[in-house]
């Protein structure tokens, strides 16, 4: 995965209506960094993200049906926007989510 796009969507061949994402984020190693969002009912720890020191970025996989999905990446306990992701809404916190368009 590139510093740009963060996000890469595919078809999933183990069923056609689930896509696979990969969510990623640029950051040097030794941090903690997880992708709460609408899809996993914005729990922080339920998609923590594994570096890579080929991309010196963390990533991760997941599987979404076809939908809208708005998400953050939480940083050593801090919540960031995805800033390479040009897609984002307003929140209830007065801050903004990142948006992804599946399917």
């Amino acid at each position: 995965i590139r510093r740009c796009p963060m996000v890469k969507l595919s078809l999933s061949e183990d069923n056609q209506n689930l896509h696979t994402v990969e969510l990623s984020y640029q950051a040097a190693p030794g941090k903690s960094v997880g992708v709460p969002g609408s899809f996993n009912d914005w729990d922080p720890e339920l998609l923590p993200m594994a570096y890579s020191p080929e991309t010196s970025a963390y990533g991760c996989t997941i599987h979404l049906a076809p939908g809208t999905y708005e998400y953050k990446f939480v940083v050593d306990g801090e919540w960031v926007l995805d800033e390479s992701n040009p897609n984002f809404a307003a929140n209830d916190f007065g801050t903004l989510n990142s948006v992804i368009n599946v399917g």
